[in-house]
Parts: structure tokens; sequence; C-alpha cells
């Protein structure tokens, strides 16, 4: 084609230096997309002190949910590399030596499996799911400030079982004495149980249990011993065991409060302790603040703020129960 009457002039340099940087560009590509599509997706480890079976837990389907809330797509941003201690805390440190070994980018670890990948790593960084007292535990300097590799969310376990102690004596408003099961002696649940037992002016009965036998036979106990209603501990023993925990406790026809909402879907009573899905989020946006460059020494650690109460009525009239209306107005969630 012409250049007709006042098209600006022809400039044949001006032509090459364009070709050139075109060029440049076109062969620039690839390079980037090419490293773009190399980039590695994110190793994200998971100790988890509970089983894997016969399905994944609860907190850790959250976990993978909440990832995906934010937009991370596994197998293409993140591979979850999740080991299970099947209530046997003699196997954590080892799963959590594993997952060092692995390169982990980042550790989420539940109850007592935190002080287990601590103890493995002081450099990889260490997501709280839950945790209890981080502080007195030696798992962070500060709340605030925490100063080392571990951050998270921190549960107020025993505030938390102060209220299931209150709402079983709003269930059960004659009782004296409640049974208290557990997988572990002395710890730092069941001396909150006990304190919490004082102020509503009634008594702990404890037993420990660590297998289907020994929670039967505690049951057992405490059954010929009158007590009439019952609390089970969040200790991951237990929680392992719930099929059998809830089978047991209709078999004796003792009332029973557990702390995970599972637990009371699936045939017990009633259930109070911290909203999953809430811990799940919070625990997720710790992932993702660690994985674009957060450190956890500057990540305040965060305390739950929604509680869930789950009543299941279905239960109740198997025990012959009635629920109190105050009591079923609070409930988030109730069974029919």
């Amino acid at each position: 084609m012409r250049d007709g009457p006042g098209a600006p002039p022809h400039h044949p340099r001006m032509d090459r230096r364009f070709l050139v940087t075109a060029l440049a560009s076109a062969l620039a590509l690839p390079r980037i997309v090419g490293a773009q599509e190399k980039r590695k997706p994110a190793r994200i480890g998971v100790l988890h002190p509970g089983a894997s079976h016969p399905t994944e837990p609860l907190r850790v389907r959250i976990l993978r949910s909440a990832l995906g809330e934010l937009g991370y797509v596994e197998g293409r941003d993140f591979i979850m590399e999740a080991r299970y201690g099947e209530g046997r805390p003699d196997r954590l440190p080892e799963l959590a030596a594993d997952l060092v070994r692995r390169q982990v980018d980042v550790i989420v670890a539940s109850g007592f499996a935190i002080g287990a990948a601590r103890t493995a790593t002081s450099t990889i960084p260490i997501v709280m799911n839950f945790s209890g007292d981080p502080v007195g535990r030696g798992y962070v300097q500060s709340v605030a400030r925490p100063g080392g590799n571990v951050t998270g969310v921190a549960t107020l376990a025993p505030d938390v079982t102060a209220k299931r102690l209150e709402l079983l004596r709003e269930l059960m408003p004659d009782v004296d004495r409640i049974g208290y099961v557990t997988g572990l002696a002395d710890t730092q649940e069941q001396r909150g149980a006990e304190r919490a037992a004082d102020a509503l002016g009634v008594s702990v009965v404890p037993m420990i249990a660590g297998d289907p036998a020994d929670v039967e036979q505690a049951l057992q106990r405490l059954k010929q011993a009158g007590v009439k209603v019952v609390m089970f501990s969040s200790d991951p023993r237990l929680a392992r065991l719930s099929p059998q925990l809830i089978g047991l406790s209709a078999k004796y026809r003792l009332p029973a409060s557990y702390e995970f909402r599972e637990q009371a879907e699936n045939g017990g009573l009633m259930s109070y302790g911290m909203d999953a899905v809430d811990l799940g989020r919070r625990a997720a946006s710790f992932v993702d603040r660690i994985l674009k460059g957060a450190k956890p020494a500057d990540l305040p650690v965060e305390q739950p703020t929604k509680f869930e109460l789950v009543i299941n009525l279905k239960t109740a009239k198997a025990l012959g129960l009635t629920i109190p209306p105050s009591l079923l107005a609070r409930a988030d969630q109730v069974i029919e």
C-alpha cells in the first residue's frame, strides 16, 4: 500500500527497533509462561492426634475447604501431607519428624500434636489448629508476640469445660455428681472441670479410659456409684472411640455431653465446643499469610469467638429426658 499525501515519513530505523523489541518480547514470553507453569505447589503438612478412619477428621476436611475459599486449588497450589496419631501420642514424634524430612512449607497441628511438631522443628512454621494454654505449654512466648515458629488458634479449654458442666447442670438440676471420663489423668481440662464443678456446688467423679473395654468399665462403675450424668473429655483417645462412647452411654442410659458437633449428630445427647468451621477458616488464614511471606513470630495468636451447642432430641427421647425450653432456645442445632 502506497503512502498517501500527508502521511508521516517512513523511518526504517524505527521499524528495526520495533521488530527487535517485539522479537525479544516473543522470545521471553515462553520463558515467563514456563516459569509460571513450573511453580511448585506449597506442601502443607497436617499433624492430627486423632484417627483417619472411617472418614477424614472434620477439622482436616474444613481446612481443605477453607483453603479453597481463599483461592487455593489442591494439586495446583498446594499438596497436603496428612499424618494421624490414631489416638496414640507416642506415634506423633516420628510422624512430625517425617513431615520435617519431607520439607513441608508449613505444619498445621492440633492438640498435643503441636508439642511433637515443635520438638521436631524450630524453623518450619507451625500453625495451631487448636490448643489450650499455648503460653503455659511453652509453644509461644505470648499471645500478642509468639516469638518463634508457632502461631495459630488457641482454644480456652477450661472455659469450654466449665460451660459444658453448666449446661449439664441446667439439663439435670438435681444432680450433685457428674462423671468425667478422660484418656489422661490430671490434665488441664480435668482441673478446669473440677474448679467449675466446685463453683456450681457439684463434684466431679473422674474415670480414666483409653480403649472400649476401659470405657465400658468406667461407665459401669459410674452407674454403680449412682452417677446419673457423664461428660466425656476432648482427649483424642476418646474422640477416636466416639461410636463406642455413644453406644455405651445409650446402653447404660447415661445422658452424656461431648465437645464435638459430629458426636451429637451421630447419636450423642449434647455437644458444646468451638465452631469447627470458624477454627478451620482461621487456621487456613494463618497458612495463607505464612505462604505469602509472613513470619509466625509476628502473627498474634487468635482465640475462638464462635461456639456451638447441639442437642439431639432423638437421644433425649430414648433416655426419657425432657430438654428444658431455655436450653433448646439457645441451641445452634436441634436434631429431631
